[in-house]
């Protein structure tokens, strides 16, 4: 089928696999050795953390000294893309994303088949289910009762802090942002708090570059529209 392709394009340098689409529901795991990062041991780690080991599957080596992992979703999971969200040096390519083909070739070299997976024509293999809650959307953070008030900052500050804490791989952004939306409107935008949200975050393994950007984009959108008190500003009044 390839050839096929390729023959119908004979100028053609490449192609590309979309994922998630039946009847494989193809994700892809792009390994990225860029900046030092180590996607193997990083993959090893998730594995024996959160209790899975990848199956024998699809590899395929790319041109800047990575490895394309393909594996299958059950029918209905969307799995998002993103760029070292699972770990450093670990893309996930899902829904709407595509994989390099194997034969596909650049100025850097030629994206290849490596040995390993099982006989017969190239199928992804399924996706361990530990994986796949990690891959999953994150949930939508579900409301907490904050014991504080804006007359109680450090306990608001507190509440908010533990909500951070408490987030699982896919949902920490999500949670942090979630978590600094409420702190703004809650009057409590600082950069003490900022600091403590990013340590917070980074407990939870999300690179404190990337929780400070998220802290600072809800404050923005927040802060702004709050009175020094925390509160709303009134309403003009009507004219008689």
């Amino acid at each position: 089928m390839i050839r096929a392709l390729f023959t119908r394009a004979p100028r053609a340098s490449g192609y590309g696999i979309a994922c998630g689409l039946a009847p494989y529901h193809l994700i892809g795991l792009d390994l990225d050795t860029k900046h030092g990062a180590d996607p193997l041991r990083a993959l090893a780690l998730l594995g024996a953390r959160h209790g899975f080991v990848l199956p024998a599957t699809v590899r395929v080596a790319t041109p800047s000294g990575g490895a394309h992992l393909w594996l299958s979703a059950p029918a209905g999971l969307t799995v998002r893309n993103s760029a070292s969200r699972l770990a450093p040096g670990i893309d996930v390519r899902g829904t709407g994303g595509y994989l390099v083909g194997p034969g596909s070739r650049t100025t850097r070299g030629v994206y290849r088949f490596l040995p390993g997976a099982p006989p017969g024509p190239p199928r992804p293999a399924p996706a361990p289910a530990a994986l796949l809650r990690l891959l999953a959307p994150p949930r939508r953070p579900v409301p907490f009762a904050m014991h504080g008030h804006p007359a109680d900052p450090d306990r608001t500050a507190e509440a908010l802090l533990r909500f951070v804490r408490a987030s699982l791989p896919g949902e920490r952004d999500s949670r942090l942002y979630w978590a600094a939306c409420r702190a703004g409107e809650h009057g409590l935008a600082s950069g003490v708090l900022a600091a403590r949200l990013v340590a917070a975050a980074h407990a939870t393994g999300l690179p404190p570059h990337e929780a400070a950007r998220t802290i600072a984009s809800a404050f923005t959108r927040t802060a702004p529209r709050l009175t020094p008190g925390g509160t709303r500003p009134p309403a003009p009044e009507r004219g008689p």
